[in-house]
């Protein structure tokens, strides 16, 4: 089964994904959201792809240099062994800075035997919408468009450049690399060079790693999540990407394809808020400035998603000329829904706010301006709150009044009083208080539905929805109250499906949803264990870990009936919600520990 079994390399200012079997099929040059420069992966014939082609019956193994991004794949027929070493330059330089070139290395090292090789090295610049063409050079292979915009690529190797332009056989005896660079080079590469940074790179990686904390359980699969995250974030700006891909389809053959490299405020705070409490708050104030930097005006409200470099109209267009992912058409670029209405960010937006100043109060810079917003995001709340939206899922659809966006408005007011409590900004409280409790009565008047005894998606409605189930995370409800408990037992006889959950179950703008939005198995389980069902939960985490490709990763949706990885890939909504329960867990295993060494 083809279950999306592509590894993820990335040095935060790009990513590129290969697939099982080593082929570098999506990769997008100099940046995340530039466009592709090898897109194989949403057209098999016209995308183009770079793959190592062994000769003979090898073997082929895959996986990451423990607690680093640089992916191995490993090739292996008896005693003819090769190993190719995947990764995006990220090192220290001497200013403090971090050097992050556009650049993958594919690193050749030579391990038994006799092994032999070729390679098809076809880049299609420009999301392959005109010709291509190579020209062998001196020092390297370049690769030229100028049909539809002038752009350009450089291969430079220790490999003969004939044979590899040509996908001759190469007998290999020792260490060689592929170094893909989207500006010509002043020094020439060499093999002993590229050695060195597959070393710098391995020494970050691992620099960093040391720094999260170790957890007693599920600790594997926190710190590749956390890679992971980290591997999505953009450092110029401080903006995280929702995925490193676009338009891969929620279903095969439907039109569900969506563009996924921006920064959508709901999900990049999630993902900081997860990454800080791992201890990374370098990530979180690059996010925050982020944020301000938006907001220069004190009346101008966020959109939902930004560009990583902080543009603000994402005109979405199609790319009709490419067959898209399994014939999944159309291909997008760029995303309609950043003019949509989304009241829920602001309470997102006000948590991760919180948190920081609470997390880090001695050491946070501009708060002066996080005061500034924080009475801009009250205001606006105050003045919106009661207006229908678009909610969490994007309906394309009549604006109505969600239940989760309510709540969310509410988590604006109750975090911005205690930021002002914080700051001694009294003055402020007896006003905001009055407003959070007109909210919150509001939710109970009017999302909860006591026929289906359960709050529904929104007001007035039958529908559930697994957003809800987020009341408890954020505060507005015990997880013992009996109103949650019944929630959740309402979402898991309703929207369960062996054991994945649905969104939701009515026709939305495209029809029926007919496959599992992972995040939200996630919540349902974290859910589980806060009404108490831990040994139910802990079984439905190991079970839909089991669900990840080969390397631990997961894209935004799962096929209910194969268990297929569909969507965006990989997901930064998927890997924070699998850290924030496999804490939990961890969490519980270390407070039993505790109990027992005390009786």
């Amino acid at each position: 089964m083809d279950n999306l079994n592509y590894g993820i390399i990335g040095n935060c200012r790009s990513a590129a994904l290969i697939s099982k079997e080593g082929s570098l099929d999506w990769c997008c040059l100099p940046e995340f959201d530039s466009t592709s420069v090898f897109a194989k992966l949403l057209d098999e014939q016209k995308g183009g792809s770079f793959e190592i082609l062994p000769k003979g019956n090898y073997t082929v193994d895959q996986y990451y240099h423990k607690d680093t991004a640089i992916l191995i794949t490993r090739f292996a027929n008896g005693d003819d062994v090769f190993e190719v070493h995947d990764f995006m330059p990220r090192h220290h330089k001497m200013n403090g800075k971090y050097l992050a070139p556009p650049e993958i290395i594919r690193f050749v090292k030579y391990i038994s035997g006799c092994p032999k090789f070729s390679v098809k090295y076809d880049p299609k610049l420009e999301y392959a919408m005109g010709e291509t063409k190579h020209f062998i050079k001196s020092d390297f292979i370049a690769s030229i468009t100028h049909e539809q915009k002038y752009d350009t690529l450089f291969l430079y190797t220790s490999f003969e450049k004939g044979k590899v332009l040509e996908g001759k056989e190469i007998n290999l005896t020792e260490d060689g690399y592929f170094l893909i660079c989207y500006h010509e080079k002043i020094l020439k590469p060499t093999t002993e060079k590229m050695a060195l940074e597959l070393e710098r790179t391995k020494v970050y990686w691992l620099d960093w790693v040391d720094k999260t904390p170790t957890y007693k359980k599920f600790n594997d699969q926190i710190v590749r999540s956390a890679i992971t995250l980290k591997m999505l974030t953009y450092d110029k700006t401080g903006a995280v990407l929702a995925a490193a891909t676009t338009s891969l389809p929620e279903t095969i053959g439907e039109v569900r394809n969506w563009d996924y490299r921006f920064c959508w405020i709901r999900d990049a705070s999630m993902v900081i808020k997860v990454v800080s409490e791992l201890g990374h708050k370098n990530s979180a104030k690059r996010f925050l400035q982020f944020i301000i930097d938006l907001m220069p005006d004190k009346d101008e409200k966020l959109q939902i998603m930004y560009g990583i470099n902080k543009e603000k109209n994402l005109t979405e267009i199609s790319l009709d000329h490419l067959a898209g992912y399994k014939g999944s058409k159309p291909v997008r670029i760029g995303n309609a829904a950043y003019m949509q209405k989304q009241n829920d960010i602001y309470g997102i937006l006000m948590d991760v706010i919180y948190e920081q100043i609470r997390s880090f109060s001695n050491d946070i810079e501009n708060v002066e301006e996080l005061w500034s917003i924080t009475k801009g995001i009250v205001w606006i709340v105050s003045n919106h709150w009661q207006e229908p939206d678009k909610g969490i899922w994007e309906f394309r659809g009549e604006d109505r009044h969600f239940t989760f966006s309510k709540v969310l408005c509410w988590v604006a007011l109750d975090r911005a009083i205690k930021v002002a409590k914080m700051f001694r900004k009294t003055h402020k409280i007896e006003k905001w208080t009055a407003l959070e409790q007109q909210i919150k009565e509001d939710i109970h008047k009017n999302a909860w539905n006591p026929d289906i005894n359960a709050f529904v998606q929104s007001y007035g409605s039958r529908h559930l929805d697994a957003s809800v189930l987020l009341m408890e995370s954020y505060g507005f409800i015990h997880a013992r109250d009996p109103k949650f408990v019944n929630t959740v037992k309402a979402i898991e006889e309703g929207l369960s499906n062996d054991g994945l959950l649905y969104r939701y179950k009515n026709e939305d703008d495209f029809g029926l949803p007919s496959s599992s939005f992972t995040i939200c198995t996630f919540w349902f389980i974290n859910s589980l264990f806060k009404i108490g069902e831990e040994e139910k939960a802990l079984e439905q985490f190991e079970r839909l870990l089991s669900y990840s490709n080969h390397l631990g990763l997961f894209s935004e949706d799962i096929d209910f009936k194969t268990k297929r990885l569909l969507g965006n890939m990989p997901q930064a909504y998927s890997h924070l919600a699998l850290i924030e329960c496999a804490i939990n867990f961890s969490r519980k295993e270390s407070d039993e520990r505790i109990l027992e060494s005390i009786s």
